[in-house]
């Protein structure tokens, strides 16, 4: 199992959670989201190695903006 942690900005409330993890969750490979509002920490789990780009455009789709994507 493969781990990348992101940055998310913009969230302020526990729909904003629900969004990123909702539209971070439907990302082909993800097993797992976590979400942390008070840090903005993004943590997605995979059962291999899953495009940053990817995660980077549903948190966008979301509505939310990801801070240093690598």
């Amino acid at each position: 199992m493969t781990t990348a942690t992101y940055t998310v900005k913009g969230m302020t409330c526990g729909h904003c959670v629900s969004s990123v993890k909702e539209e971070v969750g439907e990302v082909a490979g993800v097993t797992s989201v976590e979400v942390d509002l008070a840090s903005g920490l993004l943590t997605v789990g995979g059962d291999g190695p899953i495009d940053p780009a990817k995660i980077v455009a549903a948190v966008e789709e979301a509505g939310y903006e990801v801070v240093n994507p690598s």
